[in-house]
């Protein structure tokens, strides 16, 4: 708990890091975005990534994601892994993954485990090998060391020390990881969106040498790449049974702003798209959307909003709402509250959405 810069609130629960409370953020963004754009360049100084995108004359362009980046020699854009140099673009190039990877044994701790194949068994048995769980086998879980968000509650934040490393596994070898165990591909991080080119190879190349084996290519996501590559992640999982989950940090674009450092247009534009096609394979479901629930900012009201949106595209896709941790620039905020996310949990049903979850349960407070 603590007093909200802007309207002197006390007892209001907010990060002091961020200083002011929701109600502000969505009310008087623009007065106080300078003071909490300045929150967000101190987050990223230690690693030294650009405090905006660049958008220089006459530089390189990137157009992997919303930023549309052009970058002068040398420069690097505002995920820091695509660099300028002599001409060309360095970083997220198909042969060059900047990445780590594992072996992590179904069912797991995956934001679909509540509809996906590998934990449910749906879709049993063109795209899963069990009618439940996979016991025995496991998804290729890959970590993208880059991305183009700024979450100042983000739970993996220490990926930012290796996102200026270079490139080290190409797509040959982490498509060679996927052995006769592995059931499943999944690209996170970070985010997959800045080596987006490389986990589409992988994938392609992963696939082909799976011959006849379930193979399916899963995508944990923010949704902010560019549209042109919405169709090749669809293709990817609808043919091979796996799916796309878009993180919705927030509906309220100040508040997204706020904990993000961005806007969440291309997110929604996105998931818009992609809730147009999916509706050509329902089991199991291709598109699935989560939150995590933020305590004194992705409140009822967030969620509200998040869920009617859904719900007007396809009140049959999939939600799961998520506990927060403590972590980053937020680890001054509590876990998230029982109270709170039954509120949301409830204001998601009432918007429509027929599969609402609660995911990292066991955090409730």
């Amino acid at each position: 708990m603590g007093t909200c810069l802007q309207c002197n609130t006390r007892n209001v629960l907010i990060s002091d890091r961020m200083g002011f409370c929701a109600e502000c953020i969505r009310r008087d963004f623009s007065g106080i975005w300078p003071r909490i754009k300045k929150v967000h360049d101190e987050s990223r100084k230690p690693y030294n990534l650009p405090l905006q995108a660049p958008h220089t004359p006459g530089g390189i362009s990137c157009g992997l994601c919303m930023h549309e980046c052009r970058m002068g020699e040398g420069e690097a854009g505002y995920c820091g892994l695509r660099k300028a140099r002599q001409g060309r673009i360095e970083g997220g190039r198909p042969h060059e993954g900047n990445l780590s990877f594992m072996h992590d044994p179904l069912p797991t701790n995956c934001v679909a485990d509540f509809v996906c194949p590998g934990g449910t068994g749906r879709g049993y048995p063109e795209y899963a090998y069990m009618q439940g769980p996979e016991r025995g086998y496991c998804n290729l879980a890959v970590f993208y060391r880059a991305c183009g968000f700024n979450c100042l509650y983000c739970q993996n934040h220490h990926f930012k020390l290796y996102t200026a490393s270079p490139g080290r596994i190409s797509s040959k070898q982490l498509a060679a990881a996927a052995d006769s165990r592995t059931s499943c591909i999944c690209y996170f991080g970070g985010d997959p969106g800045p080596q987006i080119l490389h986990a589409i190879k992988t994938s392609s190349l992963a696939r082909k040498q799976a011959g006849d084996r379930i193979m399916r290519i899963c995508w944990e996501t923010n949704g902010s790449m560019n549209a042109g590559f919405l169709r090749r992640m669809y293709d990817l999982s609808l043919d091979s049974g796996g799916c796309i989950k878009f993180d919705l940090k927030a509906w309220t674009e100040s508040v997204h702003y706020a904990l993000c450092g961005v806007s969440n247009q291309r997110t929604l534009e996105n998931f818009s798209i992609l809730a147009g096609w999916a509706g050509a394979r329902k089991n199991p479901p291709l598109l699935i959307a989560s939150t995590l629930l933020v305590p004194g900012y992705v409140d009822r009201e967030e969620i509200s909003g998040l869920a009617k949106f859904i719900s007007s595209l396809d009140p049959d896709i999939p939600y799961s709402l998520l506990a927060f941790y403590p972590s980053f620039v937020l680890r001054d905020l509590p876990v998230t509250g029982r109270s709170q996310a039954e509120r949301c949990l409830e204001a998601a049903r009432r918007a429509g959405l027929k599969h609402v979850h609660l995911g990292n349960e066991h955090l409730l407070r």
